[in-house]
């Protein structure tokens, strides 16, 4: 059958269904095991996006429309038949509702991490993307919150290479590529301890802001 959303061919069956397996886990452990919803998501291949429009403002990298998501909370099965619905689909997770996502360069957050887990820092999830991007998931609310917290940790004139994901914005999650660039990956994958509640963005943004502060070339 090919690719079938959009109708761009993109792999062979046999990959095809090793990959469709390896996304229904993906998306059965999301929804089952820490709660989160999951969006069916476009995949761009050859610089065109599975969504079929040929003027796609975003190839490879939003929701799909027509599909459902798969709701948290899913089961197993659940999760297996509503993803076989959507075969070569991205697996996406909707932002601002049970996380918010700090997002900064990968080589500055790489360095943060590690000194966050020195301090015993509570830590969430932290994803990796093709992009050079580190997206640190935080408590709901952070993106909304974050001029304010910056203000108050004195890091508001900054320069910092550090932003807020929130309500209506999607990050795409392993085993997915993102817009066709290479796949995304976990800096710190999710488990019992970082999954389920994510931390308040501001017990991470000093290490952050200062780790991103030390990253910038000099003017």
């Amino acid at each position: 059958m090919g690719f079938t959303i959009g109708g761009i061919r993109e792999m062979r069956s046999g990959s095809r269904r090793r990959g469709r397996t390896t996304e229904c886990t993906a998306v059965a452990e999301y929804t089952g095991l820490w709660g989160w919803d999951v969006v069916p998501g476009a995949r761009a291949s050859g610089g065109q996006c599975s969504c079929g429009d040929p003027r796609c403002p975003a190839p490879g990298a939003h929701p799909l429309d027509f599909c459902p998501e798969v709701p948290a909370g899913a089961t197993v099965d659940d999760a297996g038949k509503a993803w076989a619905e959507v075969p070569g689909a991205a697996v996406l997770l909707p932002v601002g509702r049970g996380f918010d996502i700090i997002d900064v360069a990968e080589p500055a957050g790489s360095r943060a991490l590690v000194r966050l887990e020195r301090m015993g820092l509570p830590l969430g999830p932290v994803l990796a993307t093709p992009t050079g991007r580190a997206h640190f998931f935080v408590a709901p609310g952070a993106a909304a919150e974050l001029p304010e917290l910056l203000y108050r940790m004195g890091w508001d004139d900054a320069d910092l290479d550090l932003h807020g994901l929130g309500a209506g914005a999607h990050v795409t999650a392993p085993p997915s590529d993102l817009a066709g660039l290479g796949p995304v990956r976990w800096l710190r994958a999710p488990s019992l301890d970082t999954a389920a509640p994510p931390p308040q963005a501001r017990l991470l943004l000093g290490t952050l802001a200062y780790i991103c502060h030390r990253s910038m070339p000099p003017p």
